[in-house]
């Protein structure tokens, strides 16, 4: 079965551009071209993967993902034509897996799209009927859910990648680099401050009091580990 993609983008030749592209690589590609339209599509329409531009007409993308984010966990890649480094936080603020910046070459756009298909089929191939239960926290990776204290969390794709690798790995460090390069599945050209936001957001999802973690651990000059 084909990957379902939706590009949202006010500039249709960019669409147009990208969506000839994916389809060259056998997706089915959706457009949409401002940010009420795209959260339409996506309520109605199961995506594996959302390509979505920061600066839209009626709701921008910093608000469609953070809409998107209170009902699905869809992977979102945020497009955004400024380079500050604070639009690209925003966006993994928001709820965001990846970002690029554009003018952006199709090629690069293809293999962040295709790192993560092929991470999240990988996890639904190797994931089927395994839990992981460590204090309170319960992880069913088959259906990628994660309980607290008996409550179902949600978290984005990427939070629930991070906290899979590090619950299966209790008390491994892992570098900054390396987490980057796991879970986002390639080798990954943004800053390490991706990850920070990710952590940060996972914190404050499964910690009792985030300041003072009880399973994500930060080891100073290195980077994190699940103290289990």
């Amino acid at each position: 079965m084909a990957n379902k993609v939706l590009v949202v983008d006010d500039e249709k030749l960019i669409v147009k551009g990208i969506k000839f592209s994916l389809e060259q690589e056998g997706m089915e590609v959706d457009t949409a071209y401002d940010g009420e339209e795209a959260l339409e599509k996506v309520r109605e329409t199961e995506y594996d993967i959302v390509l979505l531009d920061l600066i839209l007409p009626n709701m921008d993308g910093l608000e469609v993902c953070q809409e998107i984010r209170a009902f699905s966990d869809v992977p979102i890649i945020m497009i955004t034509a400024k380079s500050e480094d604070m639009d690209k936080i925003l966006g993994l603020e928001h709820g965001a897996d990846d970002y690029i910046t554009k003018p952006f070459n199709i090629l690069e756009v293809k293999a962040r799209i295709k790192a993560i298909l092929r991470r999240n089929a990988k996890n639904k191939q190797d994931d089927y009927l395994r839990i992981l239960e460590k204090g309170d926290l319960k992880l069913e990776l088959d259906g990628r859910r994660l309980y607290v204290s008996g409550e179902e969390i949600s978290l984005t794709a990427k939070e629930f990648d991070l906290l899979e690798l590090m619950v299966g790995n209790p008390n491994k460090v892992f570098s900054r680099e390396e987490l980057l390069n796991t879970v986002w599945g390639y080798e990954y050209p943004g800053d390490v401050r991706t990850v920070d936001v990710h952590i940060r957001r996972l914190r404050e999802k499964i910690e009792p009091n985030p300041s003072e973690p009880r399973y994500v651990h930060t080891k100073w000059g290195v980077g994190y580990y699940f103290k289990g």
